[in-house]
């Protein structure tokens, strides 16, 4: 699997009854991989997974994986035992974007255990999701790089926050085999210029081909354009992080007549206007709003 480019989180879409809309989801998958995404992930925290039903997250993959395009399916937990069983269930031809075991802090020593027996046990490529202001589990360099080297560990999707000393060691330091993918929005631009494979942005839903441009001209070295939308692009993923993830996004996408409804499932609550009203200014990326 090709772990290199944008990466589309999708959000799952409701219809008016609540259910899932998977006819939504098809459409949607569809236009951010026509508008040059390189994947797709399904249950990524965008996907609201945990709110879920566990038909409907089969039901997700299932759609996704019609595409034939790479797709990271989340899987995650505190349970390691529990993890292993469900990337047994995957489909053949996916990769397992497994979160370090959230809550339960276990330290670097069980965080690598975990991730041992994960993939071991795992008959797909395993992608580790480390965000640690989600799961409350910081992790070292060192920790990084071994987690690189364990069998059938193909990439990272590095969430950890502002770029750092300790991002510039480990994209420095990591096999270039290894795939590692900003997953901060608003700092990918940096990411990519340090050496990341590509980037898992929720964003990009929104503005899929400027994204997918930033990757281009970081890749291409046409370091002057990448700088310029970089800045550009940063800020609108400040504006569609201004409130709880994927409020804002569900919001643009039923306002550009993508999605039937802006509906998220508690505990979200939908956006409000004006958080809707401060992406109106980046048109000029994401094309006008309908409302």
């Amino acid at each position: 699997m090709d772990l290199s480019g944008i990466f589309v989180p999708l959000v799952t879409p409701f219809a008016a009854d609540g259910s899932a809309d998977l006819a939504a989801l098809h459409d949607l998958a569809a236009s951010v991989l026509d508008a040059g995404a390189a994947g797709l992930v399904a249950l990524g925290t965008t996907g609201e997974p945990a709110t879920l039903t566990a038909a409907e997250r089969e039901d997700v993959v299932a759609v996704c994986a019609k595409f034939g395009v790479p797709l990271l399916v989340g899987v995650g937990g505190s349970s390691t035992a529990a993890c292993a069983e469900a990337v047994r269930d995957l489909p053949a031809g996916t990769a397992a974007m497994v979160v370090v075991p959230p809550y339960v802090r276990p330290g670097d020593a069980g965080v690598l255990a975990h991730f041992r027996a994960v993939a071991a046990a795992s008959p797909v490529p395993v992608v580790v999701y480390h965000v640690p202001y989600r799961t409350g589990q910081a992790l070292t360099t060192e920790t990084l790089l071994e987690l690189a080297a364990i069998p059938n560990v193909a990439g990272m999707k590095l969430a950890d926050g502002p770029v750092s000393g300790d991002t510039v060691a480990f994209l420095g330091a990591a096999p270039r085999s290894f795939a590692v993918l900003g997953g901060d929005d608003a700092v990918i631009s940096p990411v990519l210029a340090l050496g990341a494979h590509g980037g898992v942005l929720a964003s990009a839903h929104v503005a899929t081909a400027s994204f997918v441009a930033l990757f281009e001209a970081w890749r291409d070295g046409d370091v002057d354009r990448a700088r310029a939308l970089g800045h550009r692009l940063a800020a609108l993923a400040a504006a569609l992080f201004a409130e709880p993830n994927p409020a804002v996004i569900k919001a643009v996408l039923h306002a550009q007549g993508r999605i039937r409804t802006p509906a998220v499932r508690l505990p979200l609550l939908p956006a409000s206007p004006g958080a809707l009203a401060a992406v109106a200014r980046f048109r000029d990326v994401t094309g006008p709003l309908s409302s």
